[in-house]
C-alpha cells in the first residue's frame, strides 16, 4: 500500500526567518481583479409574466453553504421556469447539530426587497395550494446537457406546487441572461443574514484583534476520509478517527495515489498550512480568526508556528455557542471572514465561493486560496526548506497577481488594473 510521506524536515520552517519589513504576498501588485459583471447590476431585464406558472420550493441539503448555493440556483430556475418561490426548505440534518431554518439565519423581507422585478417570492401560499404537499422533484444526479424547461416546467403545470432539488452538474451559462440576473441579485445583492445574527456576528468582529487573517482550514475527519488520502505521521487519535469515518470510501493505494494526490485532492494539514503561510511571508505574530468547524485535527502543529489564532468559542460566551446550531455557526464565520482584512482557505469549497465572492463584491481583495496542488507537485520532486518555500511563494504570487481562483465567473467579472 503506498503511503505519502512527508519527512520532518521536509515541511519544517525554512532556515530563515523573515523580517516584518520583508513585503508578504499582501504587496504584490495585482493586475487583474473581479467586480460584479453589469449585465446584472445596470441592465434593464424583461418585466416578470403578469401570470406565474406555480410555485416552487427549494429543498436544500447539508451545510449552510452548500444549501444556500442550492438556493441560489433555485432562484435561476423559478425565473427559466416563470414560477413563484416559496421560503426554502433547510432540511434538518443531525450530522450538522442542525435544525434551523431559512428564516433563522437570513432576513427574509429584505430578501424580498432586493429581488423584485427580479423572481417573485411569497411568505405564504395560497389557501388552495397551502393544505398539501408539493410534488416531489429531484434534480441533484441529473447530468449532462439538462433542461429544467423540459425536465421540470411540465410537472410544475401540472401540480402547480413542486419542490426541487436542483442539478449540480447544471452549467449556469446556460440560463437565460435574464434568470442569471435573477441568481446573481439574489444571491449576492439580497442573501443577508437576519439582524439577531447579524448583531452576534458585529459583536464577534469587535472582539477580534485589528487587523486580522481570517483561515479558513479544513482538516476534519470526515474531511480526509471523502478525500480518500492517507497521512504517515498523525497521532493515533487522528488516525482512528479518521478510519471511523472512512466507511466505503478506502483510500487510494500505489500510483493512482500518486495521481490522486498530485492532483491536489489532498487537503493539507495544519503543519503544511503552517508551512505555506510562512512560505508566503505572514508573519507568525499575525492574528488569526480560524474560521472552521468543530473536529479540527493535529491543530497543536498549526498553533505552534502561528500561536495568535482566536475562534469563535474562544471569543463568544459558552453558553451563546452551546446555543448555536451549525448553521448559525457557520453563519458567523462567514460574516467575519467576508469582513476580514484578509481571507486565506486551504480548500475551495463552498464557503469558500461564497466568501470570496462577497468579498470581491465589497471590493475586499486580499483574498488566496492556498493551491494543495502545487504544494503536493513540489514535494513530489524533492523540494523541501528554502526550496520548497520558494517555488510555494512564486506560485501563489502569481496566482493572487491573476486574481486566480478567488470569485465565481457566473456573476463576476474580470477587469484589468
Amino acid at each position: 500500500m503506498y503511503v505519502f510521506r512527508v519527512p520532518s524536515c521536509l515541511i519544517s520552517l525554512p532556515n530563515r526567518s523573515f523580517s516584518l519589513e520583508e513585503p508578504d504576498i499582501w504587496s504584490a501588485r495585482r493586475v487583474v481583479e473581479w467586480k460584479a459583471c453589469n449585465w446584472w447590476k445596470n441592465s434593464s431585464l424583461p418585466a416578470l409574466p403578469a401570470k406565474t406558472n406555480g410555485y416552487i420550493r427549494v429543498d436544500c441539503y447539508g451545510g449552510l453553504n452548500q444549501m444556500r448555493r442550492d438556493f441560489c440556483d433555485g432562484i435561476g430556475i423559478a425565473r427559466i421556469l416563470n414560477a413563484t418561490l416559496v421560503l426554502p426548505k433547510f432540511e434538518v440534518a443531525a450530522y450538522w447539530n442542525e435544525s434551523s431554518g431559512f428564516a433563522d439565519v437570513f432576513d427574509v423581507d429584505y430578501f424580498i426587497q432586493q429581488t423584485k422585478g427580479f423572481v417573485e417570492l411569497v411568505k405564504e401560499l395560497p389557501e388552495e395550494i397551502a393544505s398539501r404537499e408539493p410534488y416531489r422533484v429531484d434534480c441533484s444526479k441529473r447530468k449532462g446537457q439538462f433542461d429544467y424547461v423540459e425536465a421540470v416546467l411540465p410537472a410544475l403545470l401540472e401540480h402547480r406546487y413542486i419542490s426541487l432539488t436542483p442539478a449540480i452538474s447544471q452549467r449556469r451559462d446556460r440560463y437565460p441572461l435574464y434568470a442569471k440576473a435573477a441568481l446573481c441579485q439574489g444571491c449576492y445583492n439580497a442573501l443577508r443574514l437576519n439582524k439577531a445574527l447579524e448583531a452576534k456576528g458585529s459583536e464577534l468582529f469587535k472582539l477580534i484583534p485589528k487587523p486580522f487573517l481570517s483561515l479558513h482550514l479544513r482538516f476534519e475527519p470526515d474531511m480526509v476520509a471523502y478525500s480518500q488520502c492517507e497521512y504517515q505521521g498523525l497521532s493515533s487519535t487522528s488516525l482512528n478517527a479518521i478510519e471511523a469515518s472512512r466507511g466505503d470510501r478506502k483510500p487510494w493505494t500505489g500510483d493512482a495515489a500518486h495521481i490522486w494526490r498530485n492532483r491536489g485532492k489532498c487537503p493539507l494539514t495544519p503543519k503544511e498550512t503552517a508551512f505555506v503561510l510562512h512560505s508566503l511571508k505572514i508573519p507568525t505574530d499575525t492574528t488569526i480568526y480560524l474560521a472552521a468547524g468543530d473536529g479540527l485535527m493535529e491543530m497543536e502543529d498549526f498553533t505552534a508556528v502561528y500561536t495568535n489564532v482566536y475562534t469563535k468559542s474562544s471569543l463568544l460566551n459558552s453558553e451563546d455557542i452551546f446555543r448555536m446550531h451549525g448553521n448559525t455557526k457557520a453563519a458567523l464565520d462567514y460574516f467575519v471572514s467576508i469582513n476580514s482584512d484578509a481571507y486565506i482557505t486551504t480548500y475551495f469549497g463552498n464557503m469558500d465561493k461564497m466568501v470570496s465572492a462577497m468579498r470581491a463584491v465589497n471590493r475586499h481583495y486580499k483574498t488566496l486560496a492556498l493551491s494543495r496542488r502545487a504544494f503536493a507537485n513540489f514535494t513530489a520532486i524533492g523540494l523541501k526548506g528554502v526550496e520548497l518555500a520558494d517555488a510555494l511563494w512564486k506560485s501563489h504570487r502569481e496566482d493572487f497577481v491573476m486574481g486566480r481562483g478567488t470569485a465565481l465567473p457566473d456573476c463576476f467579472c474580470e477587469f484589468t488594473l
